[in-house]
């Protein structure tokens, strides 16, 4: 799964998700078909956009619809790739919406179900009985939103701990944020003027894959009080992992961890500072594991679960997860026949496996998750156990996901810079700007 920067979804979080126009019937209101239903539905050709574009991932693509296709072989299929959310999101306001459309990204979930750009699934789950509790819960959160179950997990990403083990010397990867920062430092390579040549672990938001949200279970921060605003300034985890995050920075010396910083490769490329042996220890998603297949097969690495506070021992083994959604968009012109494909693709273990053993990201269900004909080495099994976890976490549905990500951010960027004289003031300035951002969209 890729990552999705933040200005694309901006984009489409910018754009009111509603249709311009009708198109087609609405799931629900056409009565079922009965019997069985690859005998009773009637022939079709769907239209189904998704964001893989690879050859690999496409192949992989075809062959999960490959099962869909012996299971109801008078529906076709007609898939189209590489397709980014303010396409599809255009496509739906224009009423020329393709039948089914999987997005990379969590964030616009939110907007989706409120405004009913994709259409809520709950009434057929409930009618097909689809056991929603085969997916890990915090997987159901994020396809959810005010009631609205309008999307389902495809995949998903877990994000814990890669270390090479050559720069590690023999130490055990680290549980706790003092045993990492300790680590960091004790791993750290520099020239006699102070000049970073190897860094231990780079504790920048600014570095790859250090956002705020991939950062947060390390303390157990949360993101929003139960009314939907922001718990940034009251909650202390986020002091916690801001000071902690802070004295790394300082001990590195802010000035010389952005000129290595800057001075790294490509976080996409087979230079890859981690690859390169530049970085010690990263925080990164399970897809890492196929990267490093492809351009640093000789690197011997390990992984694990993200180190938690000191005081919080009962998060170890959790992390931060997100992941691919799919769902029925408003106007689908066979929208029953397509929440078939969308049922068939998030529950069939088949494919889910056929999936994830391709684009080596985690499968949503238990049972995917258990099959023994998926690929768990013990590198990426860390990740699946993570995904399990029941404290594992994600960033709960935000109409304005997007824009209070990039608050937190922009705000943790000049702290770490030393701009900011007060972390108490200045993270309830980020409550406020989230706040007021949401009393502008409705609430």
């Amino acid at each position: 799964m890729r990552f999705v920067p933040l200005a694309v979804a901006a984009a489409l979080a910018l754009t009111a998700c509603t249709a311009n126009k009708e198109a087609g019937p609405s799931l629900g209101a056409q009565p079922r078909p009965s019997g069985s239903a690859s005998q009773a539905l009637p022939a079709a050709t769907l239209e189904l956009w998704h964001g893989f574009a690879t050859d690999a991932e496409v192949k992989a693509f075809e062959q999960a619809i490959a099962g869909f296709n012996r299971k109801f072989p008078q529906i076709t299929v007609k898939a189209t790739k590489g397709v980014q959310d303010d396409q599809i999101t255009q496509a739906i306001r224009g009423g020329d919406a393709p039948d089914v459309a999987a997005s990379f990204t969590t964030d616009n979930v939110a907007q989706w179900c409120r405004s009913g750009a994709f259409q809520d699934l709950t009434p057929v789950i409930a009618q097909d009985g689809v056991d929603l509790s085969v997916l890990p819960e915090v997987a159901r959160s994020y396809t959810r939103f005010d009631g609205r179950q309008c999307t389902l997990p495809l995949l998903a990403d877990a994000y814990g701990l890669y270390y090479n083990k050559a720069l590690m010397k023999g130490n055990a990867p680290p549980k706790t944020l003092t045993e990492l920062a300790d680590l960091a430092k004790k791993l750290t390579v520099r020239d006699a003027d102070g000049t970073i040549k190897v860094a231990g672990f780079i504790p920048s938001v600014q570095y790859y894959e250090n956002s705020p949200s991939h950062l947060a279970p390390m303390t157990g921060a949360t993101w929003y009080k139960s009314d939907g605003t922001s718990a940034i300034g009251t909650d202390p985890a986020w002091k916690r992992l801001l000071t902690w995050q802070k004295e790394l920075v300082d001990w590195y010396g802010y000035d010389k961890l952005e000129k290595f910083r800057k001075s790294l490769g490509d976080e996409w490329g087979a230079k890859h500072p981690f690859f390169q042996g530049k970085v010690a220890i990263i925080l990164d998603g399970e897809w890492r594991n196929a990267m490093i297949a492809n351009d640093a097969a000789d690197l011997d690495y390990g992984t694990a679960p993200v180190p938690v506070a000191d005081d919080r021992p009962e998060l170890y083994g959790s992390g931060f997860t997100a992941g691919t959604v799919i769902g029925v968009p408003k106007g689908a012109k066979h929208p029953q026949q397509a929440w078939e494909l969308v049922k068939h693709l998030t529950t069939d273990t088949d494919s889910l496996v056929t999936l994830s053993n391709a684009l080596r990201n985690v499968p949503t269900t238990k049972a995917s998750m258990e099959s023994p004909n998926l690929a768990k080495d013990a590198n990426f099994k860390t990740f699946l156990d993570i995904f399990a976890h029941p404290k594992t976490s994600t960033i709960p549905a935000s109409v304005n996901s997007v824009f209070n990500q990039e608050a937190l951010s922009t705000f943790i960027q000049k702290w770490e810079k030393g701009s900011v004289p007060d972390l108490d003031a200045g993270l309830k300035s980020v409550d406020k700007q989230i706040d007021d951002k949401l009393k502008l969209s409705g609430g």
